[in-house]
């Protein structure tokens, strides 16, 4: 199979005059796996919807391959489509849900049966055909699910948050199954969700939304990175934020006065002036405390622990800035790295690299 390039242009959704999608554009690329993330209420499912053909654009156009699928009925679309809730039938035996497109379709029962058993391979449940949905578990009814939207080679595949019922341990098992079938067939994704880290996983590109619009779309590393408002890189993942006054400029940095004077380096996408105001945010993770490693060349500010939490893997602190500011701090945990007490004083280092003007 080959994937299917869908373009949205200038897509708009409204309820009752109140903007659901707000104009949206974009372009999803031929075996593409793009990913749809926000909050609820973003406009992310109705996007889908609107992909799918079971919501209808107010404005603009959508074309799959270059031809307008507006006013199309979805089931002409050629589209599979995969739900949260899965979706299949109680009373059919796993073979019969996952040929229930191709009988639709006219296929007949040995072509029919041979397709199911191709689908059934490739979601690793070979042996499940005799089955009913009752008596698998929610990742092998997932599995079912993805059979029968792909079962009748479609170019591009749908999801709303299809790994939204699983547990943890189980989702992040079937996100590299997805990359893997992703992989496999070649065809076109676009997936909903509001898991950052699903997000993160899985796609090629992300295409962050916010009250119906995109905030930012780009691949997971970029926009990790380099997130172009506070909004982004409060949603995707956690961060800090420090507001200060361009000071200055260091080469390609920029310098800025924070926290009642402390100088602080930073990536500005653009060429802020001197004495504009800014808003730098650097990721927990990448930070470190002053007294534990080399710090020549970083950014440094005092700070004073106002709480520490053990969660396995890392420690996180929360710490305060003279002025106030809460900062957070994650560091690997281990029994060689010294635990940091409530109210312990110390300093804090990062990379101007790691801190970006939002």
């Amino acid at each position: 199979m080959n994937g299917a390039v869908v373009t949205l242009t200038g897509l708009q959704k409204a309820y009752g005059g109140v903007g659901a999608v707000c104009g949206v554009s974009l372009e999803v690329g031929a075996g593409e796996f793009l990913t749809l993330l926000g909050p609820s209420g973003s406009g992310k499912t109705t996007t889908l919807m609107m992909i799918a053909g079971f919501e209808t654009p107010t404005e603009g156009d959508i074309t799959i391959d270059g031809r307008s699928v507006v006013g199309v009925s979805p089931h002409r679309r050629n589209i599979g489509m995969v739900f949260q809730n899965y979706a299949l039938f109680p009373h059919l035996t796993v073979a019969d849900n996952i040929g229930f497109p191709l009988k639709q379709r006219g296929i007949g029962k040995t072509e029919r049966g041979r397709m199911v058993g191709q689908a059934l391979e490739l979601v690793h449940l070979p042996s499940y055909g005799s089955r009913y949905p009752r008596q698998l578990s929610g990742g092998q009814q997932q599995r079912v699910a993805l059979a029968r939207a792909i079962v009748f080679q479609p170019r591009l595949l749908l999801m709303d948050e299809p790994l939204g019922a699983l547990d943890k341990q189980l989702r992040e098992s079937m996100q590299l199954e997805m990359r893997r079938l992703h992989a496999e067939l070649g065809i076109t994704f676009v997936y909903v969700t509001h898991d950052q880290e699903e997000a993160l996983t899985m796609s090629d590109r992300i295409a962050v939304m916010n009250e119906g619009r995109i905030a930012q779309l780009d691949r997971p590393e970029a926009l990790y990175d380099r997130p172009a408002s506070r909004f982004v890189a409060s949603f995707l993942g956690e961060s800090n934020f420090l507001p200060g006054i361009v000071h200055g400029f260091q080469g390609e940095d920029i310098v800025v006065a924070a926290c009642g004077g402390t100088m602080v380096r930073a990536v500005a996408p653009g060429r802020p002036a001197q004495g504009d105001k800014v808003l730098l945010t650097m990721r927990p993770e990448r930070m470190r405390f002053a007294d534990s490693a080399p710090c020549q060349g970083l950014n440094r500010l005092a700070a004073t622990v106002t709480e520490a939490v053990f969660a396995g893997e890392r420690c996180r602190y929360l710490l305060q800035a003279p002025d106030g500011t809460p900062m957070v701090l994650k560091e690997p945990s281990g029994a060689a790295i010294r635990r940091r007490m409530v109210g312990e004083m110390t300093d804090i280092a990062w990379s101007a690299a790691d801190t970006v003007v939002v």
